[in-house]
């Protein structure tokens, strides 16, 4: 077995903590395990630069995924790496779309005999990476509202025992009560598949299926297929919102006439001012923004 680096928050919880210990006590007993814990940029290019050829092993959610990515990424190494993951995050969408279990000491075997695969990534015309989805429209303001309540609900509890996770549902319902209506074109592979005279709820650009802990906003979408899922909600009026949101809790609201769907594997967005939450992270606002894949850009452990 391979050496493994695992990579953790130095700002986790202390329920973080025991779920941890546990996964070590798993890895420890099949394999060489070094635990080095960051809390900002300089700190874990420090520690990736003394990586070397180790299996490298995120214990965190999303946000900490994403970074270790996009820091390999910038490095330019990471084509030759392979990662694996302990999922200790709020929602989790990457694990959750790409069947990588919750249990974290399931989560702990998975890293020590799972299949090493290539997976596709998502890289905007300034280099940045997204892993798993970036979407506009509703859906990111509704991430933009939902993390200011996951930080005043994160202090009401213990550890991972909290109100944290509520954030996003209560960022969604005040959203769904008085949305953005955004004109935009969207283009895929060079195609326009929505122009300015159709006003959009929202875009979303999916290399992965869920976000916000399980909302399948691409559900089709496949971390391995070397495409990107597009999906447009021309959900507008309050009617069709409200079915809208009633199908997107089933994950068939891609079905809908007024919701378009479409593969491809380059995506510009332009027109109105918007806001992008990619992987979970707010930007914006922005008026153009163009996203490419990256086939087989790095490995993952998967089962």
């Amino acid at each position: 077995m391979d050496p493994l680096l695992v990579i953790t928050n130095s700002d986790a919880g202390t329920a973080d903590e025991e779920s941890l210990e546990q996964a070590l006590t798993i890895l420890r007993a099949e394999a060489s395990v070094e635990v080095q814990a960051t809390s900002n940029p300089g700190e874990l290019d420090g520690v990736l630069h003394r990586a070397g050829s180790r299996r490298i092993v995120v214990a965190g959610g999303d946000g900490s995924l994403h970074a270790v990515i996009a820091a390999l990424h910038r490095r330019n190494d990471l084509k030759n790496a392979v990662i694996g993951l302990l999922p200790l995050g709020t929602g989790n969408d990457f694990a959750r779309g790409n069947a990588i279990p919750l249990d974290i000491e399931q989560a702990a075997r998975l890293v020590l005999h799972g299949e090493v695969r290539p997976m596709d990534l998502v890289v905007d015309e300034v280099g940045q990476i997204v892993v798993n989805n970036v979407h506009v429209g509703a859906g990111a303001n509704a991430s933009r509202r939902g993390a200011r309540w996951k930080t005043r609900l994160g202090s009401v509890g213990v550890g991972k025992a909290n109100l944290g996770k509520l954030g996003y549902p209560i960022g969604a319902a005040m959203t769904a009560w008085n949305p953005p209506v955004t004109r935009l074109r969207v283009e895929v592979d060079g195609k326009v598949v929505n122009d300015f005279h159709q006003p959009v709820l929202m875009v979303a650009v999916g290399n992965g299926s869920s976000v916000g802990g399980g909302a399948e906003i691409t559900p089709e979408a496949d971390t391995e297929d070397g495409r990107l899922d597009v999906m447009i909600s021309r959900s507008t009026g309050p009617v069709a919102r409200l079915l809208y949101a009633v199908r997107l809790g089933r994950a068939t609201h891609h079905e809908r006439e007024d919701v378009e769907y479409v593969r491809g594997t380059r995506v510009s967005v332009a027109g109105e001012e918007f806001w992008c939450s990619a992987d979970g992270e707010i930007y914006g606002p922005e008026r153009q923004r163009t996203w490419h894949l990256e086939p087989a850009a790095y490995s993952m452990v998967l089962p």
